[in-house]
């Protein structure tokens, strides 16, 4: 009998290839066959030496899809004519994990030159650091190619702010194909990491005019934050986004449906009664949720895809090939 787990990887497929079909598992097969090895074994050494570095790379993802779309033009330098995506705030942040998809692909170029696009390797190892960090494994489908272009002021336009409301999100969602499901499916991935005090603190000293806090933040929670983010606090202070920032589980949603959600983003979930109820469901259902985050990552993957002959295959993913 086949395991619970091969039967949702089997479904994650077929749902992908009747919806996307220039995309396909086992890309690299023939071409460059030790390719995911290679990217695995970078992102496994990343994460013992900092185990953040797993929801850096999952955020790289993310923020890569949502700007001109998974083409790895996250991961372009800035020119002196141009500041690209990599230098706007969101990005910033996580500036030490591009070294990792950098040695993946050092190491890729010496065995097969040429063929595994920088936007692969990215999805490659955002499905690793949710394996590695206890979620659900999938099969990635690829042949993305990369992205000639980068632009920060694309960023903001694009990226979900931390601040939206239901409404915002579910548009921003929506604008790059993905639902209203999908969107709090993907919320998930807030179980990972931590977050710059500078994205919250608004919900604890300045909220509006009539309550400089956030009435729907757990008030012991918002004390604890105040605690550690104190009022006009140095901005390179961080917190966990949920209590186990280096698991990836549905502690999150338990989180959220306890007024704990870090973010205003977070606690929006609760304002309709059908995202509520996916929260709850989600809190339940621990292997559901799986089984839907390791799906709707494969969904968020082909968004905007460069397929064929269109953009290229980077040397350096820094660079664009000259």
């Amino acid at each position: 009998m086949r395991s619970k787990f091969s039967l949702w990887l089997s479904l994650i497929y077929v749902v992908f290839q009747c919806s996307n079909a220039q995309l396909s598992v086992g890309f690299y097969e023939s071409s460059c066959p030790e390719a995911e090895s290679i990217i695995k074994e970078e992102v496994r050494d990343a994460y013992f030496r900092d185990t953040g570095f797993a929801a850096a790379l999952v955020r790289v993802h993310f923020h890569d899809c949502f700007v001109r779309g998974c083409d790895g033009s996250i991961l372009i330098d800035s020119t002196q004519t141009n500041k690209a995506e990599k230098d706007t705030a969101p990005n910033k942040q996580v500036l030490p994990v591009y070294e990792v998809i950098d040695n993946a692909k050092a190491r890729i170029e010496e065995t097969c030159k040429g063929v595994v696009s920088c936007a692969d390797i990215i999805a490659f190892a955002a499905r690793d650091s949710i394996e590695i960090t206890g979620g659900l494994s999938y099969d990635v489908p690829a042949g993305r190619r990369d992205g000639q272009v980068s632009i920060s002021s694309e960023v903001f336009r694009n990226l979900p702010s931390p601040a939206f409301n239901l409404n915002q999100l579910t548009q921003a969602f929506a604008n790059k194909g993905l639902t209203q499901g999908d969107m709090v499916t993907l919320s998930g991935a807030h179980t990972l990491g931590r977050s710059h005090c500078t994205s919250f603190t608004n919900r604890l000293y300045s909220f509006s005019t009539t309550s400089s806090q956030d009435p729907s933040l757990d008030p012991l929670y918002a004390d604890q934050l105040k605690q550690q983010c104190p009022q006009n606090s140095n901005p390179s202070l961080m917190v966990p986004m949920d209590f186990t920032p280096d698991i990836t589980d549905v502690a999150y949603y338990r989180q959220v449906l306890d007024n704990r959600g870090l973010f205003t983003s977070d606690q929006a979930l609760l304002m309709s009664s059908s995202t509520r109820d996916q929260v709850i469901e989600n809190a339940q259902n621990p292997f559901l949720w799986s089984s839907k985050f390791a799906e709707a990552m494969v969904r968020m993957g082909s968004i905007g895809v460069l397929t064929g002959n269109a953009g290229e295959i980077r040397e350096n993913c820094r660079v664009i090939n000259t």
